[in-house]
Order: structure tokens, then sequence, then C-alpha cells
């Protein structure tokens, strides 16, 4: 009776485990923002940036960062690829 009763338990508190997981997650990935001339940038540190493509046009690029308070972000800018010869 009690391996069955701990079994149950186990297996409640499993679920209510696995219904928190996504939201934490959730509120841990920021929110992608659009580069504009009048955005203000806090770079500390920066995370990583997309690869630039070697094509002849623009294109969009990402780069994570972590600003001077440690908050992580994602700015999402426009880039001239790598593949003009001129």
């Amino acid at each position: 009776m009690k391996a069955l009763m701990f079994l149950v338990l186990s297996s409640l508190c499993a679920t209510a485990m696995a219904d928190q997981t996504p939201t934490d997650v959730a509120q841990q990935q920021p929110v992608v923002e659009e580069y504009t001339y009048s955005t203000h940038l806090d770079i500390a540190k920066v995370v990583s940036m997309s690869e630039v493509p070697n094509v002849c046009e623009v294109v969009p690029a990402k780069m994570e960062y972590d600003d001077s308070k440690g908050q992580r972000h994602i700015l999402r800018y426009s880039i001239m690829g790598n593949g003009c010869t001129n």
C-alpha cells in the first residue's frame, strides 16, 4: 500500500514539474528586438552573432548580447552580404 501511494505521489509531482518547465523556459528567452537608428544600445558583452552570407544583397542578421545590467537581448538588424566584388 505504501509503495502504491509513493508511485501515485511521485507521478503527480513529475506531472506538476513538467507543466512548469515550458513557462520557465519561455520567461528566460529574450524577445527579439528590431534595430532602428533611434535604438539605444547598451552592449556590455556580445554573446553571439549570426554568420554573414556570401551574397551581394542586404540580409537579416542577429546579435545576442548582455547589457550592463546582465540582461540578455537579441537584436535583429540588416547587413550587407559579403558576396559583392566592388
